[in-house]
């Protein structure tokens, strides 16, 4: 029998069900990434102990899914995210927790470009049994 991990059972799930949303969806934040976009991330604190026995290990996930739209036109980027936010809350799947989400700002990437850029925060728990 395969393990189960976060890698797979949490963050690929998460990123399997975002597919459905209108936007690239990204393990990373690549250099040049194709707008409109979201990416999973895990945040700060990551992992959150809640049972942890010579069986068992039952964690908080916390994750970061930061979303980024072109920045043509301010009023249309700032429509155009909220559009995107509200899709993902929409997909997110059973289990998981919503945070807070940071106010859309420009982000200037590695490539040189500009995005509208915001974060969601998620949380979901994890079991891992050995």
């Amino acid at each position: 029998m395969t393990a189960s991990s976060i890698a797979v059972d949490v963050r690929g799930a998460l990123k399997t069900q975002l597919a459905s949303i209108t936007a690239n969806v990204y393990d990373v934040i690549p250099e040049s990434p194709i707008v409109p976009f979201a990416a999973v991330l895990p945040m700060n604190p990551y992992l959150e102990i809640e049972v942890f026995t010579k069986n068992t290990v039952r964690t908080k996930v916390n994750l970061m899914i930061v979303v980024g739209v072109a920045s043509y036109s301010n009023a249309a980027s700032l429509d155009n995210i909220e559009q995107l936010i509200i899709s993902i809350l929409a997909a997110l799947p059973a289990g998981y927790e919503i945070g807070n989400i940071s106010n859309p700002t420009p982000q200037l990437l590695a490539s040189g470009s500009e995005v509208l850029a915001a974060e969601i925060e998620v949380t979901t728990r994890y079991t891992q049994t050995n």
